[in-house]
C-alpha cells in the first residue's frame, strides 16, 4: 500500500509541480495586489484636481460617449480623496461585422473632479508587459495562465487549474500519509503485549522526526527534511489553499453542484440564470441611474441604511448587482464583500438579496472560499500569511522534482552498475578459458 501511495505522490507531484511554483509565486505578489498598482502607477490612480467630485454615474455615461465602443459594466459611486474613479469596461457588438469591438483597454480612470480621463488600460494584457499592466498579468497568470479562448470559451486556464488544485488537494493527504513512519509487525503472542507497546511507542517518537530539519546532514538530507517538514507544519493551510482554489476556479460547473447535492445552498439570482455567452452579451433595457434608484429604493424596504456603493451588470446575465456599503469598508467584513440586491436588466424587477455571513452553514461555506483563498478572512496578518504560504508552495515542489531527480538518478546508476556486473560475469568464464588453453 505504501509503495502505491508513494507512486501516486510522485506521479501526482511531478504533474502539478510547474502549475503550483507558477501560482505559488504568483500568489505571493498578488496578495498585495492594490498596494503594488498605487505604487506603479500613480498617474493612473492618483487625482490632484482640487474641488467637488462629480456624480460616478454621469461621468460613467461620459465615458461611453467619449468610447461608444465599449460599455462600462462595473464601477464605485465614491474613491477616497485623492484617488480617481475607476470604471470597468467590455466592448459592445459591432453591429456591422456582429463580433466584439476589439478596443484594446478594458480600465478607464477618471478624475473625479475635473471628469478628465487620466488613463486607460488593459487588465490582464499579456503582452507587452509595462508598469500599468504587470500585477494584473500576474494576477490573470495566477488562475487561468493566459491560455487563450478557443473553441468558443476562454474558460479552459480556469478549468485547468481547477482540476490541478483538486489533484493537489488529494496529494494533500497522500503526502501527510507519507510522512508517517513504517509500522513493525510483532508476533501475536504473549511477546505482543510487550513488543506491541514499545514499538507504539517507538512509532510516535520516529514521528517526531519528520517535524525536524537537519540544517547540517548535507544538501540532499537538507532537501528531503524542508520537503516533508514544511510540509507538515504547513499541511493544514496548504488543504485550505488547494481546496479553495478548485472551488473557485470551478464553481460554476462542479463546486456549486456537488455542494448543493450535500446541503442547502441558497442561489443567486446570477446562479439560476444560462450565461448567454461571452460573445452575445444582453443589452440592457435602462440604465445606471435608474438601476441606482431601483435598488436604493429595494434597500429603503429592508431597512439598510448604507448608500448604494458600487454596479455591476452582469451582461452574460441580464441582471444588475448594486452593493451597499461605505467607501472606509473596503472588501467588506472579512473579505467576503458587501450586502447586494439583484435587479432584472430588462424589467426592473427585484430578483432577490445577499448579505454577507448570513444564510444557511453551505451559504457560509461557500462565502468563505475567497476569503480563505486570499488571507483575507483574518486582515492584514491573513495576507502576510498567504503570501508566505506562496513562496512556501514553490519550495515544496521544487525540493519534490529535486528529491524525484536525485531517486532517478541513482536508480539509473544502479542499473548501470548491474549492468556492467553482468557483462562482467559474462566476459570471465571465457577469459578464463582463454587462459586456460593458453597454459
Amino acid at each position: 500500500m505504501r509503495a502505491f501511495f508513494t507512486r501516486i505522490h510522485r506521479y501526482f507531484g511531478l504533474t502539478i509541480a510547474g502549475f503550483l511554483i507558477i501560482t505559488g509565486l504568483t500568489g505571493a505578489v498578488i496578495s498585495w495586489d492594490h498596494e503594488l498598482d498605487e505604487l506603479l502607477n500613480p498617474h493612473l490612480l492618483e487625482a490632484t484636481t482640487a474641488g467637488t467630485p462629480r456624480s460616478a454615474t454621469e461621468l460613467a455615461s461620459e465615458v461611453e460617449r467619449l468610447h461608444p465602443q465599449v460599455q462600462v459594466t462595473y464601477y464605485e459611486m465614491f474613491t477616497e480623496p485623492g484617488h480617481s474613479y475607476y470604471y470597468w469596461v467590455e466592448p459592445r457588438v459591432n453591429p456591422e461585422t456582429g463580433e466584439l469591438y476589439k478596443p484594446g483597454f478594458n480600465q478607464v480612470y477618471v478624475d473625479p473632479v475635473s471628469g478628465d480621463i487620466l488613463g486607460k488600460r488593459e487588465w490582464g494584457a499579456v503582452w507587452p508587459i509595462t508598469s500599468e499592466n504587470f500585477i494584473s498579468f500576474l494576477y490573470k497568470l495566477h488562475f487561468s495562465l493566459h491560455i487563450p479562448e478557443f473553441m468558443g470559451t476562454d474558460h479552459w486556464g480556469l478549468w485547468l487549474l481547477g482540476i490541478i488544485a483538486l489533484v493537489w488537494t488529494f496529494d494533500c493527504f497522500v503526502g501527510f500519509y507519507l510522512t508517517l513512519p513504517k509500522r513493525k509487525r510483532v508476533s501475536a503472542t504473549l511477546q505482543y503485549a510487550v513488543e506491541g507497546g514499545r514499538n507504539a511507542a517507538t512509532y510516535w517518537q520516529r514521528w517526531k522526526l519528520a517535524w525536524k530539519i537537519r540544517w547540517r546532514s548535507g544538501a540532499t538530507k537538507l532537501n528531503f527534511d524542508l520537503h516533508r517538514a514544511f510540509g507538515l507544519w504547513t499541511w493544514v493551510l496548504l488543504f485550505i489553499i488547494a481546496f479553495t482554489g478548485f472551488s473557485l476556479n470551478l464553481y460554476r460547473e462542479v463546486f456549486f453542484p456537488l455542494m448543493s447535492m450535500v446541503s442547502d445552498v441558497t442561489p443567486t439570482p446570477i446562479d439560476e440564470r444560462i450565461p448567454s455567452g461571452h460573445d452575445n452579451p444582453i443589452e440592457p433595457g435602462y440604465g445606471f441611474a435608474r438601476a441606482i434608484s431601483l435598488g436604493q429604493d429595494a434597500a429603503a424596504t429592508k431597512g439598510w441604511s448604507e448608500s448604494a456603493g458600487s454596479l455591476w451588470y452582469a451582461r452574460e446575465f441580464g441582471v444588475y448587482r448594486v452593493e451597499f456599503f461605505t467607501a472606509e469598508e473596503g472588501h467588506g467584513a472579512g473579505g467576503v464583500g458587501h450586502k447586494a440586491l439583484y435587479l432584472d436588466a430588462k424589467t426592473g424587477e427585484y430578483l432577490g438579496d445577499w448579505l454577507p455571513w448570513e444564510g444557511t452553514a453551505a451559504d457560509l461555506f461557500v462565502q468563505a472560499q475567497f476569503p480563505l483563498h486570499s488571507g483575507r478572512i483574518l486582515g492584514l496578518p491573513g495576507r502576510i500569511m498567504v503570501s508566505l504560504m506562496g513562496v512556501i508552495i514553490a519550495m515544496l515542489s521544487i525540493t519534490g522534482v529535486v528529491i524525484w531527480y536525485k531517486k532517478y538518478r541513482a536508480r539509473n546508476m544502479r542499473k548501470i552498475r548491474e549492468g556492467a556486473s553482468l557483462e562482467r560475469e559474462k566476459v570471465a568464464p571465457v577469459i578464463g578459458a582463454d587462459r586456460a588453453i593458453d597454459a
